[in-house]
């Protein structure tokens, strides 16, 4: 996955989930991007506010297991600073 930030002002964070087409059918698409939503929501108290957070799924984010893709999320968001 790759996670892109940048500050929007205001004082909660918004966040975008890309998944493309090309990576399967509808289904195979929303339940990346269920889960990704689902790590977001559980990990939220540990990032800072006033961000926009868009999450772009890769063709291993379809067949990772759930506990790869939310230490993926993690490190990421730690690299970009955005973990209090």
């Amino acid at each position: 996955m790759v996670v892109y930030c940048r500050r929007n002002g205001s004082q909660f964070n918004r966040l975008g989930i890309t998944v493309s087409a090309k990576l399967g059918n509808a289904v195979v698409r929303n339940r990346v991007r269920r889960r990704l939503r689902e790590i977001y929501r559980l990990n939220e108290e540990l990032l800072k506010c006033g961000y926009d957070i868009v999450i772009v799924s890769r063709h291993r984010g379809m067949t990772a297991d759930y506990k790869i893709l939310e230490a993926d999320f993690l490190f990421l968001a730690g690299k970009l600073g955005i973990l209090r």
